[in-house]
């Protein structure tokens, strides 16, 4: 819904130029994104969870180790369909990748990134190592919520392990290179590493250290991330290419560029005016947020 997000086509069709608000729908049916963020979580979730539902943690590391790897044969030694050409030597254009030629294949480009127009970063086949993060996930978790265990000790274990996953994403980095927008496996591990580690040094912080203060911020934005994924997505879509306003000059600019031009850009240089409506944006939503909060609202899926 988040991608379809008017329902129609807002600005102009050039094969219909005099376009109704029915052809708009049907334009915009046609030409939706199927795949996205939320969409990967989902899958990723659906299938991660049913790996792991029934099955031994020596078993899950073992589904770990065939995704990664699976994923790594496909991508590099597989030939490309439309090229014959193994993915190994192109790893820089992700167009010309076997996860583009399936999304072009089975999704059409009409319903691919915008962005890209030709492949999709949240794509079929790279949601097979999105499932591995899920999995890695899910070993965190478990571990976290050992109560045997002294927590000084479950973290120390998450640093260590988080040092090696790293490690050895870098490794792998040399022949399968750190990328998100393929979700390569070395990302996976590398990504997994990060978060270990992050995530270690927080629990150290607030349970150990009893430093707890500062994660107010972030305990407002945890409540309602859905709330702040969505709203934030459609606001943004609304104030950069739906709502319009013209100008003194006759000129019709995005509700967007003109709070950036007004407020930032006229005494800002363009990367500080760019940055400073970034802040004032994320600020906005903790305030909505924080209102939220107060009132215990949550939108919960």
């Amino acid at each position: 819904m988040l991608s379809a997000f008017p329902f129609f086509t807002w600005t102009p069709i050039p094969e219909l130029p005099d376009a109704t608000f029915l052809d708009r729908v049907i334009h915009r049916i046609e030409h939706v994104r199927i795949l996205g963020v939320l969409q990967r979580i989902a899958l990723a979730y659906l299938c991660g969870a049913l790996l792991t539902l029934r099955t031994s943690w020596k078993q899950q590391v073992g589904i770990l180790a065939a995704l990664l790897l699976g994923y790594w044969a496909l991508m590099t030694l597989v030939p490309v369909p439309d090229t014959g050409v193994p993915g190994r030597f192109v790893l820089d254009k992700p167009d010309q990748l076997l996860s583009a030629w399936l999304d072009r294949t089975i999704l059409g480009v009409n319903h691919l990134w915008s962005g890209s127009k030709t492949w999709d970063p949240e794509g079929l086949l790279s949601t097979i190592p999105a499932i591995g993060t899920m999995i890695l996930g899910t070993f965190a978790g478990r571990w976290i919520g050992q109560q045997r265990r002294e927590l000084t000790e479950r973290l120390a274990a998450m640093f260590a392990v988080g040092a090696l996953l790293m490690m050895l994403g870098l490794i792998w980095n040399w022949v399968f290179p750190i990328n998100k927008s393929i979700w390569t496996s070395s990302y996976v591990l590398f990504t997994a590493g990060m978060g270990a580690v992050s995530l270690a040094t927080c629990l150290w912080v607030i349970d150990v250290c009893k430093l707890r203060r500062w994660t107010f911020p972030f305990v407002v934005y945890g409540m309602n991330p859905m709330l702040a994924f969505l709203g934030s997505g459609l606001m943004a879509r609304l104030t950069s290419s739906i709502l319009m306003v013209e100008t003194a000059d006759g000129t019709r600019v995005s509700v967007q560029g003109l709070v950036y031009k007004g407020l930032y850009a006229s005494w800002l240089p363009p990367r500080e005016a760019s940055f400073a409506y970034a802040v004032s944006f994320v600020v906005l939503w903790f305030l909505i947020l924080w209102a939220a909060w107060k009132k215990g609202w949550v939108l919960k899926v």
